[in-house]
């Protein structure tokens, strides 16, 4: 159905927000062969160009950083005390493994106090970032020669498959860079409308940064946004809490909280998918933001942008879980939306 060893290799690839060279990497090696011309921009972002029939530019980003932590202090018993790189809900935290990149890659654990020594009312609060410390395991002196202020930490989790299922850190977003790069692999010798720009983005988790300046350099005509949405189906959740639900279908964006899409382009996508029979579903999600906002805001003229998104259960945690018939729609819909943009009336009405 997909690629599943490629899209193990892509999340369990490290790449911190401002640290993305080993992913960044990866999707050179994949890029390459599949594009007309590839470039790296000062920045770090991927830009790979497929040209088209006439010079019209579609902008596609999907980022490839994590969310991640970065090392803010080595104590006197080589304990790291960290910040976070992008949105954590603390709790998530509790038992987990995590890699420091240091001057070798060094597998640590999230502490924390225990459960045994805490006061009556410590044990029924939630626990806060600062609470967290991490234990290499390591003496001192051999932690401070291998580790320094300022180094990345990701975590550490392998991809599964569970059922129809695929389990992993890092699905947000590693599973839109699979998306992208099968995309272009399927669209490899096909002729299309526009010049396409895939765009594999950087520090997206920590504000859009990398689609804002990529897209200031493109200034598309078009731009599609790729990235995970929550999937709330789950028990205790409300019928209006849910957002998307897993397994039915890729998510078209109408709005987040950083972008209210284009209504040509929700309009062009639903008609689509529904021409193709691609299982598609509708997709407001009241908080956070993607790269959308910067291709639709950030060129010249901005853009006419929309956003295809893939339902996401435990979103921001080490157990994220996508549905492979929804990872294989988004490609369907996204390289149907790519080939047929000539073929839709753009104009306001």
């Amino acid at each position: 159905m997909i690629d599943v060893a490629l899209l193990k290799k892509i999340c369990e690839t490290p790449g911190a927000p401002g640290f993305e060279q080993r992913i960044r990497a990866l999707v050179l090696e994949e890029v390459k062969p599949l594009a007309d011309h590839v470039e790296v921009d000062p920045m770090g972002n991927v830009i790979a160009v497929k040209k088209g029939k006439e010079p019209k530019r579609v902008m596609v980003a999907a980022h490839m950083d994590e969310i991640s932590f970065i090392v803010t202090y080595i104590d006197d018993e080589g304990f790291l005390r960290f910040h976070p790189l992008g949105g954590f809900d603390p709790k998530t935290l509790t038992s987990q493994r995590v890699i420091v990149h240091g001057r070798e890659d060094l597998v640590g654990v999230m502490g924390t106090k225990p459960i045994h020594i805490m006061k009556p009312e410590e044990r029924t609060k939630a626990p806060h970032i600062q609470d967290f410390f991490i234990d290499l395991g390591l003496p001192k002196k051999e932690v401070k020669e291998l580790v320094t202020i300022g180094d990345p930490i990701t975590r550490e989790r392998e991809l599964i498959v569970m059922g129809n299922c695929i389990n992993s850190k890092s699905l947000d977003n590693r599973v839109s860079v699979f998306i992208l790069l099968e995309t272009l692999r399927e669209l490899k010798g096909a002729s299309i409308p526009y010049d396409l720009y895939s765009v594999f983005t950087v520090q997206e988790e920590v504000g859009i940064r990398g689609a804002q300046k990529s897209a200031h350099l493109i200034d598309p005509h078009f731009g599609f946004g790729l990235d995970v949405t929550i999937a709330y189906d789950v028990p205790g959740a409300h019928p209006h809490e849910v957002v998307t639900q897993l397994g039915k279908g890729a998510g078209i964006k109408i709005m987040d909280s950083s972008t209210i899409c284009d209504y040509r382009m929700v309009n062009y996508l639903k008609q689509l998918a529904d021409s193709k029979s691609i299982p598609w579903q509708p997709e407001i999600l009241p908080a956070g933001g993607t790269d959308t906002a910067g291709i639709q805001r950030s060129g010249k003229s901005g853009s006419i942008a929309g956003a295809i998104s893939i339902p996401l259960r435990h979103i921001h945690q080490v157990i994220e879980m996508a549905h492979q018939d929804d990872i294989r729609a988004c490609i369907d819909l996204l390289k149907a939306g790519v080939e047929n943009l000539d073929q839709y009336d753009w104009s306001f009405r």
